[in-house]
């Protein structure tokens, strides 16, 4: 939590003390205010991503002209949050999760220059630099026109936000996925801003998609189970795939992984942190020391996002 202008503001979190709760995006990791706030921050989009995907309605604030959301890239409706400290003068920017490449499904990110930057630690090194994204969406794509002529093919994916995207990659080679009644529901929230994805469910009448070879697309945690019973009732190979970032130093128990990843790799935090030049650098979420070490062996002023800081004249509480 920060404290700017008399005002405290959670990031992310649920914090006692709050004035503000931001929910930068509608992932699960992220919503944890969502239930009790009674002073969310969060866009029209991440407000209809929760209730879709959780059933919780937020209760969303208007808070003060000192404070703006900026596009993060990182999926619909993902933001950051900008806020002026007029004690100080500084501009504070938390990234929130972020994405530098442009994503299919999401409106690209905006970077502003800004005097401090709390940002995102998902992929803290040098071990976390992916091929170029058209690359992997190309691959992806050869890969199911091939391999479908073959059997049936099922993508494990992140229901929100991932799903949508691999429906995109699929729907630009002629492909109309189907996918389960959680991922129908999501994307239909996508496609209210505007995102147009083509696919269908059995659960909405869709059954003919099931004839013959066809793509799938499903909850990862399910990807095995779905898998058996696919063979079972077409009596046909089913070929599995993953995509996320951590296939790039992981091996994955599917037939095939790409390292498609909604979060900035480390090269590409570097080109954000650059554009964004800020004086001191905090670095936020689970690898934060990792991140902020291997930013000062590059000469940056950063270290981790810690309670009882001074952002500037700001408090981190």
């Amino acid at each position: 939590m920060i404290r700017i202008n008399n005002l405290n503001i959670s990031l992310d979190r649920k914090e006692e003390g709050s004035d503000f709760d931001f929910i930068s995006h509608a992932h699960s990791d992220h919503i944890m205010a969502a239930k009790s706030s009674k002073s969310v921050i969060a866009s029209d989009e991440t407000s209809d991503l929760i209730y879709s995907g959780y059933k919780i309605g937020i209760n969303r604030a208007a808070y003060p002209d000192f404070i703006r959301l900026i596009d993060s890239g990182h999926m619909l409706g993902a933001k950051q949050i900008a806020i002026e400290d007029y004690d100080s003068g500084n501009k504070i920017i938390y990234s929130g999760d972020y994405l530098m490449a442009k994503s299919k499904a999401s409106n690209p990110i905006k970077v502003e220059g800004c005097d401090i930057l709390i940002i995102d630690s998902t992929y803290p090194s040098e071990q976390f630099v992916f091929r170029d994204r058209e690359e992997v969406e190309y691959e992806i794509q050869e890969w199911v026109e091939r391999t479908v002529r073959k059997g049936i093919i099922l993508f494990g994916v992140y229901p929100m936000g991932k799903a949508q995207e691999i429906i995109k990659i699929l729907n630009e080679i002629g492909i109309k996925p189907a996918v389960n009644r959680k991922i129908s529901a999501i994307s239909k929230v996508y496609n209210k801003y505007g995102q147009n994805l083509d696919y269908g469910s059995i659960y909405e009448g869709d059954e003919d998609l099931f004839d013959g070879d066809f793509v799938g697309i499903i909850g990862t945690r399910s990807l095995k189970k779905v898998k058996h019973m696919l063979s079972y009732l077409h009596h046909k190979p089913v070929y599995t795939a993953e995509t996320t970032g951590f296939s790039k130093v992981f091996s994955l128990s599917v037939e095939k992984q790409f390292e498609l990843s909604d979060h900035s790799d480390f090269k590409q935090a570097l080109r954000y942190i650059d554009f964004a030049d800020p004086k001191k650098i905090y670095t936020y979420g689970e690898n934060s020391h990792i991140f902020s070490a291997n930013l000062k062996k590059l000469g940056y002023n950063s270290e981790p996002f810690q309670s009882l800081k001074k952002l500037g004249n700001a408090t981190s509480l």
